[in-house]
């Protein structure tokens, strides 16, 4: 860069970063001023301004709070001890923030459960956070039911809503309790060092693990990227993401509350509906994951999508080879686009505006935010080392993995066998520590990050991180697979790497009853997209050698006889992959 340029990314980033700082400066000053307590502060501030807008139901501040602290006593009186687990399964509504609001403020720890998990992988989740309470909206009652056979824990489940199901309603027992404030023996002595949520997140390998959310790091979070986006009390934020991820739960929601603006809440994104919405509802910010940009630039023309009244578009994902047609077309202002983990310690802000790159630290941020790329072995899948055992900083223009260094001990996960796997050792002197991403990046002269790919036994399809190895085990449930490679592919015109599965099977399978046990198994986004089927029985040495050629080859019909088939959304069934497929799925011509 020029010196001017240096001058004045540097000035941006001052600006936000100092915003940043500032917001959080007061959590230095108490031990107890967590969210929920925060919620009932700014209710008797803002009283009967807008809080949480959505065509289901919308809370004022004074409703937000009246709502968390009858969902408070509820878990009091139902026996819920300090950090005693309730997991909850809804779809986005004002009332999903209530609710976990609510059982937090009693001392709970709530567990967001992704939506579109059934059967055994919803089992798993469960399990893995033993919880006492289960709370699922009734829409949602069938996948309770489905995974309730697989449970090894006894939880005690309940509906939200009307619902024929066997499980008791939470709803009358709810409306029939107080909501003012909690008074002295009601108040558990929550702390910021308490933990608050558990997030599912899928780590660099293994299964989807449980990310520990503290009150402290929910509140830094909360305050943090309120003073990132400038949030102001005229603001409106957009937030169409999913509420049980970080992003859509906690980020686009809390900092807008924070600073007495409404959040604007939408079941799932629709391209068709998008822009009336953002119109209607006069909202100022949107939050987004990379699919919603290309979504939007590859939907029709519509009447309003210049004619919005947005100030900011912030979010993570946003394709640089798009980056300039996403902010020319729909006239977006200023775009924020950031990088950030749940359990993590690497955040990175393009304060900048810089197309493509999710951020920088500037020189006098570095010693705050201490983050390192270091050479990485893609198919060994570790780090590599010098003769001295150390790793290697990667050059300008080089991929590696991004790395944080480790202050104090890490306890991000709620199985601890999880947190060390995450953390490198002796990686640039002897005993430091540094937390993995598992993700990998480049870096450029100007000292610019950009996100290259995911690592290890995880790609990215739909806005989610899937596991390889979850995706696998389902599939090795079927009769007659005898062992099962699970891979990503990028397919032109779609974000992400769409799922494949190569299954080594000795014998004919019915693919038709395949693809009612992935559904039965597996939620819509981890589903294998393609599926090429090995007439031998597995090697497990030669298994692990093939799948970055598997990978490679893309599936075409003219390098292989293994039989090929695409999952076709329009059909629900596996069809034949053949040649002319094959070519219009290159051609971007068919949407997956």
């Amino acid at each position: 860069m020029r010196f001017f340029e240096w001058v004045r990314a540097d000035i941006a980033s001052l600006r936000g970063f100092s915003r940043a700082l500032r917001a959080v400066r007061p959590l230095a000053r108490t031990q107890t001023r967590t969210f929920p307590r925060l919620i009932d502060k700014l209710a008797v501030r803002h009283g009967e301004r807008p809080a949480l807008l959505s065509e289901r139901e919308s809370f004022t501040y004074r409703g937000l709070a009246d709502r968390m602290n009858r969902h408070a006593r509820w878990a009091l009186t139902h026996g819920l001890e300090k950090r005693d687990v309730v997991c909850l399964l809804m779809p986005n509504r004002p009332e999903y923030v209530a609710t976990w609001l609510g059982f937090t403020r009693a001392g709970g720890v709530v567990a967001l459960v992704n939506t579109n998990l059934v059967g055994q992988s919803l089992a798993a989740c469960i399990d893995s956070v033993a919880p006492k309470h289960v709370i699922v909206a009734a829409e949602l009652s069938a996948q309770i039911v489905s995974a309730e056979p697989f449970l090894k824990t006894t939880p005690r489940i309940w509906i939200k809503g009307k619902s024929p199901s066997q499980f008791p309603c939470i709803d009358s027992d709810i409306d029939h309790l107080p909501g003012g404030p909690l008074d002295g023996k009601e108040i558990r002595g929550v702390t910021l060092s308490d933990p608050a949520l558990y997030i599912f997140t899928a780590g660099a390998t293994g299964l989807s693990k449980a990310a520990i959310i503290d009150h402290r790091r929910l509140m830094r979070a909360v305050l943090g990227f309120a003073g990132v986006l400038g949030a102001r009390p005229t603001d409106r934020m957009f937030d169409c993401l999913p509420m049980y991820h970080m992003l859509g739960g906690v980020l686009a929601i809390g900092p807008l509350l924070a600073r007495g603006g409404s959040v604007v809440i939408r079941e799932k994104f629709t391209a068709r509906d998008f822009w009336r919405d953002v119109r209607r509802t006069d909202c100022t910010i949107l939050q987004y994951v990379g699919e919603i940009p290309s979504a939007l630039l590859r939907a029709p023309p519509h009447p309003q999508e210049s004619q919005h009244h947005l100030r900011l578009c912030c979010g993570a994902g946003l394709r640089p080879e798009i980056w300039r047609e996403f902010k020319t077309r729909f006239r977006i202002p200023h775009i924020l686009e950031f990088y950030a983990s749940s359990e993590g310690n690497v955040t990175l802000f393009n304060f900048e505006e810089k197309e493509g790159a999710i951020g920088r630290i500037p020189w006098w941020m570095r010693r705050r935010f201490p983050t390192a790329i270091i050479r990485f072995d893609v198919e060994k899948g570790a780090p590599l080392r010098d003769s001295r055992g150390h790793c290697m900083r990667c050059l300008p223009g080089e991929h590696g993995e991004a790395i944080g260094r480790l202050k104090g001990r890490f306890a991000g996960y709620v199985d601890e066998d999880d947190n060390e796997a995450k953390i490198l050792r002796n990686v640039f002197t002897p005993g430091d520590a540094w937390l993995r991403t598992g993700d990998l990046m480049t870096q450029d002269t100007d000292g610019y990050f950009y996100f290259i790919d995911r690592i290890g036994d995880t790609y990215r399809w739909k806005g989610e991180n899937i596991s390889t190895t979850e995706v696998k085990q389902a599939l090795c449930l079927f009769p007659g697979v005898d062992d099962a490679v699970v891979y990503g592919l990028r397919v032109p015109d779609h974000e992400g790497r769409a799922g494949a599965a190569t299954l080594f099977c000795p014998d004919w399978i019915d693919v038709s009853a395949l693809h009612a046990h992935i559904t039965k198994h597996l939620p819509v986004h981890a589903r294998p997209i393609f599926l090429r089927i090995h007439r031998s029985r597995a090697d497990a040495a030669a298994t692990k050698l093939k799948r970055a050629d598997l990978a490679a080859d893309c599936l075409d019909p003219a390098q292989t006889t293994d039989q090929l088939y695409f999952n076709d959304p329009q059909v629900k069934a596996f069809v034949p992959l053949d040649a002319e497929l094959y070519s219009r799925i290159k051609a971007g011509e068919v949407w997956l």
